[in-house]
């Protein structure tokens, strides 16, 4: 199933079990997807750029929690974190940090790369093969320790 129709079907099924904090995240990220829609001026996303979304927010909100956290504010830093877990269900199965290592190892591999001046060839590469199971710093780490 397209992963707007879940979202969709999501935020229905929120909506009748009256869960407000649930329908207050489905609404917002159904929002910043209509941003992009109109941004790219395309009524449909491939899942691709829908997943793309979906880890921006993700984002924002970690980004969030670590300021009220800072800032002492508990509540609001676990509002945040509760709207995360929400928004991960759409997210495919993260890699494992071995599955990881592997990942970043074959692209090193595949590209030819000989040192760290090659980053950027394998960054991009492990991006696409990772396709939002992994995020850039996690890629980014692995590659820096692998590469001479």
């Amino acid at each position: 199933m397209p992963l707007l129709e879940r979202i969709q079907q999501e935020l229905k099924a929120a909506m009748l079990a009256r869960d407000a904090e649930r329908v207050g995240t489905l609404r917002l990220l159904k929002s910043a997807i209509n941003y992009v829609q109109i941004e790219r001026k395309n009524d449909s996303l491939p899942d691709s750029d829908l997943l793309a979304v979906i880890q921006k927010e993700v984002k924002k909100r970690r980004d969030a929690v670590e300021q009220f956290t800072g800032g002492g504010r508990p509540e609001l830093a676990a509002k945040e974190s509760r709207e995360i877990t929400v928004l991960e269900t759409f997210l495919p199965q993260p890699l494992s940090p071995a599955e990881l290592e592997e990942l970043v190892r074959s692209v090193i591999q595949e590209t030819g790369a000989t040192s760290k001046k090659d980053m950027g060839m394998v960054m991009k590469a492990a991006q696409l093969k990772a396709a939002g199971r992994a995020d850039g710093k996690a890629l980014s780490g692995v590659a820096t320790r692998l590469l001479p």
